[in-house]
């Protein structure tokens, strides 16, 4: 070949590559295309995600505390999260600023410690970390694995780690990865929404205070307004205004006039939720005497839940999975001497895998939980268990002698032979009135116009257990103090309670579709750690010497090439 036309023949080559790059460089810019390869399109943005990113009008900042020297587990949830607010960007543009801080990287202890204790204050949870040091040492680290979200002057906590210790590391973080995208964007939605939501706690019935539902009211005040009051009997809808009704632990019975206010509220598209101990029992009965009779708790309202499809049953359970309590174990006259055994009337319960309430949710602890049925065939009413006790459970009918002696005897295993009671029950759809078919001035004594049989689509919550929304209280300085909801004292644990009563207020409430993020299921692809042991050494040569043979394959192919092709020129 002439080297003349071998030199034009390169000369048009080089064009060509120079007009493809610059063809390419300039479609790219004016046309955006984003392809999700991954089998579980994890770097796919939800469609509530999207109309919620692009509804923001103003700048939402995000300072992420997970940041320095972090386990490689931590590090992927770092990464995950920064890979998502950039997934925001892409939506929001400038609407979304983030920034990642390491709260340990301060030389100054009196400022790391009170900036520790700011982001607790502002509700971050902070969690104890091992790193390996370079002189093969090991230290703990107090690491903040969660974000404040700020937006026109208010500010959110959101915390990214779910912590579940009946599942391991892997699992937990894998969890915190898949939950990501819900956690970051309902603390958008709650920002930016487009109204103020309201719930009430109903009164009147004997229910808890505001110090014993102190620990969820700090978490719904975050999300929603707050008011309580008792029902007006005089007004037939005084309920209409509020997004959600908490009925925590009555004790006293409804009036007709008041379950015909809940039922037509209910039918008018109104959520509630339902806090119920059929059985008059609590521990703190227990304290200060050594036996106790737990009775039926009567509060007018069974034929009610029956009607919308549920039964509590007047009874209690007992579980081998449960709670350890201190129990003086000295004899008559000698100092006390306080150890822990299990109470197996405070059942750890367990929470739905399948529901977006529950995923991922630690366990759940109870104190005298009653056992709930799912009755009835209505095809407009869905019903679907989210906790239940162990499969080591037996069930007991009241009224009985409860006494702290039972923790002290041996329980016989071969009475827990009832696995898997349910406690707690989501229902959805249209709801048949309990007064449908019934004279409606001889039970309020007035005409109700307005009457409905059949209610508009919507959610409750039935729970048998009161005490899953009561908190405990510690005095200091004579002055009650609420403790975290679903804190254990004596264990020093905090269980799953918080977590799964604004996971189900916010499934009553959405509207956006966002809690379906939570079912969101991202595949655990973990290595074989026994295996890897193993094959160290081979896969090291793999890795290490099959890129640098195919290089050295392409060199040589590359000289051989070359020189046959100058040689034929």
């Amino acid at each position: 070949m002439d080297k003349r036309v071998f030199k034009i023949q390169q000369v048009k080559e080089l064009a060509f590559v120079l007009v493809t790059i610059i063809l390419i460089c300039f479609l790219s810019g004016h046309i955006f295309v984003r392809l999700d390869l991954t089998a579980d399109k994890r770097y796919t943005l939800s469609t509530a995600t999207r109309d919620i990113l692009g509804e923001l009008d103003d700048v939402v900042h995000v300072r992420v505390y997970l940041e320095g020297d972090l386990p490689v587990g931590f590090r992927r949830l770092r990464n995950a999260t920064q890979e998502l607010l950039d997934e925001f960007r892409v939506v929001a543009g400038s609407h979304i600023h983030y920034e990642f801080i390491d709260p340990v990287d301060i030389d100054d202890q009196g400022v790391r410690d009170d900036l520790h204790q700011q982001l607790y204050n502002k509700g971050l949870r902070p969690t104890n970390i091992e790193i390996a040091e370079r002189g093969g040492g090991r230290s703990q680290k107090i690491i903040f694995p969660g974000a404040l979200v700020s937006y026109k002057g208010m500010e959110m906590p959101v915390n990214l780690l779910k912590n579940n210790p009946a599942l391991p590391a892997d699992q937990n973080l894998n969890n915190s990865i898949q939950s990501l995208e819900y956690e970051l964007i309902s603390s958008f939605y709650n920002l930016a929404g487009p109204e103020t939501r309201k719930v009430a706690f109903l009164e009147g019935h004997g229910e808890l205070d505001e110090l014993l539902v102190a620990g969820i009211s700090g978490a719904i005040v975050r999300y929603y307004d707050i008011y309580r009051g008792r029902i007006d009997e005089s007004d037939l809808q005084s309920l209409d205004d509020y997004h959600a009704v908490i009925i925590a632990k009555p004790v006293k019975p409804f009036t007709e006039t008041e379950k015909y206010v809940i039922d037509q509220y209910i039918m008018r598209g109104g959520k509630v939720m339902w806090f119920i101990d059929p059985v008059a029992i609590d521990l703190d009965s227990l304290t200060y005497q050594s036996e106790a009779i737990a009775l039926i708790n009567d509060l007018n309202i069974d034929d009610q839940l029956f009607r919308y499809g549920v039964r509590i049953n007047p009874n209690l359970v007992m579980d081998m999975h449960c709670l350890l309590i201190p129990l003086n174990v000295a004899l008559a006259r000698e100092q006390a001497r306080f150890v822990p055994v299990p109470w197996y009337f405070s059942p750890l319960l367990a929470g739905n895998d399948e529901h977006p309430v529950t995923r991922g949710l630690n366990y759940v602890k109870a104190e005298f939980a009653s056992v709930i049925d799912t009755v009835g065939s209505d095809p407009a009413v869905r019903s679907e268990v989210l906790l239940r006790t162990s499969s080591e459970t037996r069930v007991v009918n009241a009224p009985m002698m409860v006494s702290l002696e039972m923790a002290r005897q041996e329980p016989d295993r071969r009475e827990f032979n009832n696995p898997h009671q349910p406690v707690a029950v989501m229902l959805e759809g249209e709801f048949t009135s309990v007064f449908a078919n019934r004279i409606i001035s001889g039970i309020i004594g007035r005409e109700d116009p307005g009457f409905r049989e059949s209610g508009q689509n919507t959610r409750m919550l039935v729970v048998a257990d009161g005490d899953i929304i009561r908190n405990d209280i510690t005095v200091e300085g004579n002055r009650p103090e609420p403790l975290p909801l679903g804190y254990d004292r004596y264990s020093g644990q905090t269980f799953g309670n918080r977590e799964f009563v604004l996971n189900a207020l916010n499934y009553l409430i959405d509207e956006s579709g966002l809690m379906e993020l939570r079912t969101r299921e991202l595949q655990l692809r973990l290595l074989d750690r026994a295996r890897v042991r193993e094959q160290r050494g081979m896969w090291q040569i793999i890795n290490l010497g099959v890129p640098l043979a195919i290089v050295i394959a392409l060199g040589l192919f590359y000289s051989w090439q070359r020189k046959r092709r100058f040689a034929t020129g």
